[in-house]
């Protein structure tokens, strides 16, 4: 049974340039691995067989800045590591995206101290927060879903503006 039994004879299947880009971001992502703490195992347990991040298009974490459009902030930052975490970030190939992941990437979680980042935000534009302590592997995975949704919603016009 081929296309063309299914779809009829229409011949032609048309979208709009921007839905297709968007797409194609949202189902092939690939995270970069930064777990700095707790939160990192859960962040690797999303990735495992059980809950299978795969299935999102995210088929393995990268290592390397360059191959890697979404950072995964999992864990407290302290302030020796937050030039290392912003070089990374600027390394990253546009367009980029970025979860914060857990309470203590968010707000600083139970550490109020000088040494501990008081939130990710300070450091890099985080698009998605991720609640909890350490979250589990289904919030994760609800903050990529939440992020494809606000990816899938982009226009050309906007991204425009942003680089200037």
């Amino acid at each position: 049974m081929g296309v063309e039994q299914k779809l009829g004879n229409m011949g032609v299947v048309t979208t709009k340039l921007e839905e297709l880009v968007n797409w194609s971001r949202t189902n092939a992502m690939w995270p970069m691995l930064f777990g700095l703490a707790c939160c990192a195992i859960e962040m690797m347990a999303a990735q495992a067989s059980h809950y299978d991040m795969s299935r999102f298009g995210m088929e393995l974490m990268r290592a390397s800045p360059r191959q890697s459009d979404l950072m995964i902030v999992a864990g407290r930052v302290s302030r020796k590591m937050a030039p290392v975490l912003r070089r990374l970030y600027d390394q990253m190939p546009e367009p980029k995206w970025v979860i914060a992941m857990g309470d203590c990437a968010s707000c600083g979680g139970v550490f109020n101290n000088y040494a501990i980042v008081q939130g990710v935000d300070e450091v890099v534009p985080v698009d998605v927060f991720v609640a909890g302590c350490p979250p589990r592997p289904e919030a994760l995975i609800h903050g990529v879903v939440t992020l494809y949704e606000k990816v899938k919603g982009e226009k050309f016009k906007d991204y425009a503006v942003e680089q200037k």
